[in-house]
Formats: C-alpha cells, sequence, structure tokens
C-alpha cells in the first residue's frame, strides 16, 4: 500500500538513528514506523486505538497493539525502546503529563508533535470571530475535536522543566510544517507546529 508521507515525518527520521527501536504511539496507518524501516532499519511497535488504522498497519507490515494511551504503557519495560514517538497526538490524551513520564520510562528519547494554541492566526480568530478557531493545523470544529488538552509552545517547555525534561531538538514550523526563521524568532506567536526531541535529565547533569 503507498501511503503519502506526512511532511513531519522527513523532521523525526532525521533524528532516529538507524537500527534502532521505536515506539509509535497513536501510531495511525503506521505510515512513520514503515518509513523508517524501510530508510532507518528500525524494529518497533505501533500502538493504535482505530480498527481501521489497525487493519492498514497490518497491510503495510507494521507490529501493531490495539490499546488506549490512556490506560498507559504498562506492557513495557523500562528502557525497551531508543525512542517512543507521538504525532498530533499529545493534545488528546487524557492525562498529557503522565503520558511524558511513560515515554521516558519505556523509552531513551522521547519525540512528540503537536498544534501551538497561541498561533497568531488562531488567536486573531477568537479575538476578532469570538469563535473556537479552526486552522489547518486544527481542522476540527470545537464539538468533534479530539483535542481535550490544547497547549502553547510555552506551556509545554515549562512542563518539561517542571518535569525535569531536556529538550535536545525543536523544530518550529507554519501548517505545512515549512521551516521558518521567522517562528525561530517568535516561536509562540509564529510557529504553528510544534516539534520536540526530549530525554529525562539526569541528577547533576548540566544543560
Amino acid at each position: 500500500m503507498n501511503t503519502l508521507l506526512r511532511p513531519e515525518f522527513a523532521i523525526i527520521s532525521d533524528w532516529i538513528k538507524p537500527g534502532t527501536r521505536v515506539l509509535d504511539l497513536g501510531c495511525g496507518d503506521g505510515a512513520l514506523l514503515k518509513h523508517l524501516r524501510d530508510t532507518r532499519d528500525v524494529t518497533g511497535y505501533g500502538l493504535e486505538i482505530d480498527p481501521e488504522n489497525i487493519l492498514r498497519c497490518v497491510e503495510n507490515g507494521i507490529n501493531v497493539i490495539q490499546t488506549d494511551l490512556d490506560q498507559g504503557l504498562q506492557g513495557f519495560d523500562a528502557d525497551s525502546f531508543d525512542y517512543v514517538v507521538m504525532t498530533q497526538t499529545l493534545q488528546a490524551v487524557r492525562y498529557p503529563e503522565w503520558v511524558l513520564d511513560e515515554m521516558l520510562r519505556v523509552g531513551r528519547q522521547g519525540i512528540v508533535t503537536f498544534p501551538n494554541f497561541a498561533h497568531w492566526r488562531l488567536r486573531y480568530h477568537l479575538a476578532v470571530k469570538g469563535r473556537m478557531p479552526v486552522s489547518r493545523a486544527l481542522p476540527h470544529t470545537w464539538y468533534n475535536t479530539p483535542n481535550i488538552h490544547l497547549c502553547t509552545i510555552h506551556d509545554f517547555e515549562q512542563l518539561c522543566r517542571e518535569k525535569r525534561i531536556r529538550i535536545r531538538d525543536r523544530n518550529l514550523a507554519d501548517d505545512r510544517y515549512r521551516d521558518r526563521w521567522t517562528a525561530r524568532l517568535l516561536p509562540n506567536l509564529l510557529g504553528a507546529i510544534a516539534i520536540y526531541r526530549f530525554e529525562r535529565r539526569r541528577s547533576g547533569r548540566k544543560k
């Protein structure tokens, strides 16, 4: 099956070393794992709840487990994976801070992507129209959105500081996943999509 590769997958792939172990949370149709398997020789699993996506994973030859991420990752031992990835799902889980802990329990590094709710277009929409914004990065209306914990770049980085999580890399893109120097200048205002790679900060380790 030929699956169109989502734009952020190229960025994520550059952060993942060949021959490593990857766990993809909310893996969808398995496109990322398939890409990493074919281009980076990785091994791993996907976790997914939607039956149709699970079928597509099987068609793509991806090892997939049907599970609800809100139930945690109890089935995996500590340090089972080199990377735990979660794309466009952090804002949809019930306890995002707990999921981050679980990611860094079973994996050495975590990678997440999420829409930045402080982007200027969303602020403008809310201020002028007085309604919950709909955009390319946030395409759902308020009554049918899966997102229950929308956050900003500042929110996420503050949570990382509180949980002693070290941010290794950050990529800020527009809603078409294009890198913009303006987003690096004013990330919370001009970055539509945030992509982070992070790890647990060790005791006594300097940033």
